[in-house]
């Protein structure tokens, strides 16, 4: 188990930056008026979304594939943290406060594959 687990613990943590990221992109400017009404100015919404996104699936691919996830997992922790404080901080929401504990539990997870790397079913354990 100790060989499989490691790749199942990956699917899940990339699976929701992966969705996240492609819906993103099919409703970018839902996105864009969502990210502006949490008071990012306008100006700097698109170049933002356009940094999210890529944040998303190029760091949700890493972990996933276990290609230098180490560093994904790093890159999807930083995106993570004014993510999680700018978008799920109104504890008066019962679902912004899910959403917060939510992004806790899984920058978590992604600590985890950063300390402990990708483990063996993994491109970086097959390229060594």
């Amino acid at each position: 188990m100790e060989r499989y687990i490691p790749l199942v613990a990956r699917f899940f943590l990339s699976v929701i930056f992966l969705r996240s990221g492609i819906f993103k992109i099919l409703d970018f400017s839902g996105t864009q008026a969502y990210m502006a009404s949490k008071g990012i100015p306008e100006t700097l919404t698109a170049t933002l979304l356009v940094l999210t996104i890529g944040v998303e699936l190029v760091g949700g691919c890493s972990v996933l594939l276990g290609y230098r996830a180490r560093w994904g997992a790093l890159a999807l922790c930083l995106f993570l943290i004014p993510a999680t404080l700018i978008f799920h901080t109104n504890f008066a929401e019962n679902a912004q406060t899910i959403q917060f504990f939510k992004n806790v539990a899984i920058f978590g997870g992604l600590l985890m594959v950063y300390a402990n790397g990708s483990g063996a079913l993994s491109i970086d354990q097959t390229v060594r």
